[in-house]
């Protein structure tokens, strides 16, 4: 076993012989057992292994192992330096490329945050040396590992490293690599998680953004879920991994990329289901339905043509129903509007703007009965003034407040709420045009918007729209005068607006999801805890 001193003699020997180097290949062997020495040893003959390892073809595979087991090494320091020297012998060597990438994938599994940095700077060491074969080894892993961390770390390091290595390493053949080595991976069984982070992969790819791409990315999506198979809402799991995926699929619809089968299949397994989905969610999940109803507002944007619309438009009237109350009368309507009155403003916003959508296309629904108008009528102007008193007090709590104050979580939920109230305005008081009118144009509150001001020139307060006269139900404003006296007994509404209503839906549960998924292909996958180096030989 060489000491330190007679590393460096054999060091030195090897040097001095320059291009003759490789007669010196006894030398080379006695350098391979200081890594059964001290720490000092183990260390030195990991640098003098790397320097010399091209040198001495015959060595190859004893020298592969001894870096690897340098790199499961007690002392981190020494991890550290047989993790940095790994990728110096592939130079030359393209071949090895694959064996040590799948090596180091393994070891993105270290807990030490500066461990987990050198192994992620080797791997990008190696993306520069040969990103083909680099990438050979961690879709390996990816595809194989028994190690959920190791599969989920090699995800997330090929993400982050698809956004900021550029197309000198990811060029268009290796970003077909990607591709299909990706595809293979959503197809087959998938953890959700495991599901989100490949899409996230595929969505940095240049070749991908474009309407062919984004195709692609809804067919992956629409594969996963199997819109020809019913949705089992007994397991809310189920639900919960139907958001998941209509989440990645969301930013990808257009005019040229439909969301019209995704929509017939909320129709047909989720929108009639809606409230046994509210009974399985109970108060552990509260945002479950709210979630489903702004997918389904988000699809009738860029929706085709629906079969059977006015059944559709019958469906999620009943819905907006639910959440838009009659008036409660004498007495007990004033006791109710002093106390305060609680109003699922977020869901209202909803299915009222996915109505607007639908209706659209079948104009007579409203106006062939004219008691059902009426009765809506009457709701929609309980709901508009109950919306212009909860703006009121939402703008005198953020008065005179700007830059860093607006920015708290708090007032961002503001900030929505105040956009939320805005838009249901703007979509009653289309309504109540006569006939009703579906013209009016809204972005949705959680949408993200290009800036939000506290004053506009128009007097606008913070992104919303000003303030309206009651909505009236022969559709005519009062005198302002009057309206303001009016407005008074109507309380704003407490508890029932969603704190969540800006972030949306999906990806934090509090666990990642588990059981059989829903494709045709097995979709999700329920996998082994296992958890260690599995590290094998090659």
């Amino acid at each position: 076993m060489a000491t330190l001193d007679r590393l460096y003699e054999l060091y030195n020997v090897i040097s001095d012989a320059k291009e003759d180097a490789g007669k010196h290949e006894k030398e080379f062997s006695e350098i391979l057992t200081g890594v059964k020495g001290g720490a000092g040893e183990r260390r030195l003959s990991s640098q003098f292994i790397a320097k010399f390892f091209k040198y001495f073809p015959n060595q190859q595979e004893t020298a592969l192992n001894a870096l690897f087991d340098l790199c499961e090494d007690d002392d981190v320091s020494i991890r550290k330096q047989a993790i940095k020297d790994l990728p110096s012998l592939c130079r030359g060597r393209l071949e090895l490329v694959p064996k040590v990438s799948d090596i180091l994938a393994q070891l993105l599994q270290m807990e030490d945050p500066g461990e987990l940095s050198a192994v992620q700077s080797s791997l990008v060491a190696l993306l520069k040396t040969d990103s083909k074969g680099t990438l050979t080894g961690l879709f390996y892993q990816i595809q194989n590992s028994e190690d959920e961390l190791v599969r989920e770390r090699c995800a997330r390091f090929l993400h982050g490293k698809v956004k900021t290595l550029g197309s000198d390493i990811f060029t268009p053949e290796i970003e077909t690599l990607i591709v299909t080595e990706s595809k293979k991976i959503i197809q087959s069984e998938t953890t959700e998680e495991e599901f989100v982070l490949m899409m996230g992969i595929l969505r940095e790819l240049k070749s991908l953004q474009n309407s062919k791409g984004y195709l692609q990315m809804v067919e992956l999506v629409a594969e996963q879920i199997n819109l020809e198979k019913p949705l089992d809402i007994t397991e809310l799991e189920n639900v919960h991994r139907f958001v998941s995926c209509m989440k990645t699929a969301l930013p990808y619809f257009s005019p040229n990329v439909r969301s019209t089968l995704f929509l017939e299949y909320m129709w047909r397994e989720i929108v009639p289901s809606i409230p046994a989905i509210e009974v399985a969610a109970g108060k552990d999940h509260p945002n479950v339905v709210l979630d489903l109803l702004k997918i389904l507002a988000e699809l009738v944007v860029n929706m085709g043509a629906l079969d059977d619309v006015s059944a559709k438009v019958t469906l999620i009237y009943q819905r907006l129903l639910e959440v838009m109350p009659v008036p409660p009368e004498g007495d007990a309507a004033t006791e109710a509007l002093e106390g305060g009155v609680s109003l699922e403003f977020s869901r209202c916003e909803c299915l009222l703007f996915t109505f607007h959508k639908l209706a659209k296309q079948v104009p007579e629904f409203l106006t062939e009965d004219e008691g059902k108008l009426k009765d809506f009528r009457t709701r929609l102007q309980y709901f508009a003034r109950v919306c212009q008193a909860y703006q009121k007090r939402l703008r005198e709590a953020i008065a005179n407040k700007k830059g860093e104050e607006l920015k708290t979580e708090e007032n961002k939920i503001k900030l929505i709420a105040l956009t939320t109230t805005a838009n249901i305005n703007s979509l009653i008081k289309d309504l109540f045009h006569q006939p009703p009118s579906y013209k009016a144009l809204i972005t949705l509150s959680w949408k993200p918007v290009k800036s939000l001001h506290v004053r506009s020139s128009s007097g606008a307060v913070n992104g919303a729209q000003k303030r309206h006269a009651p909505i009236t139900f022969d559709g005519s404003n009062p005198n302002p005068k009057h309206a303001k006296g009016d407005r008074q007994i109507y309380a704003p509404p407490r508890d029932k607006y969603s704190a969540r209503a800006g972030q949306y839906f999906g990806g934090s549960r509090g666990s990642r999801s588990r059981g059989r998924g829903f494709g045709s292909r097995g979709g999700f996958r329920s996998r082994g805890g296992y958890r260690g180096s599995g590290r094998g030989r090659f």
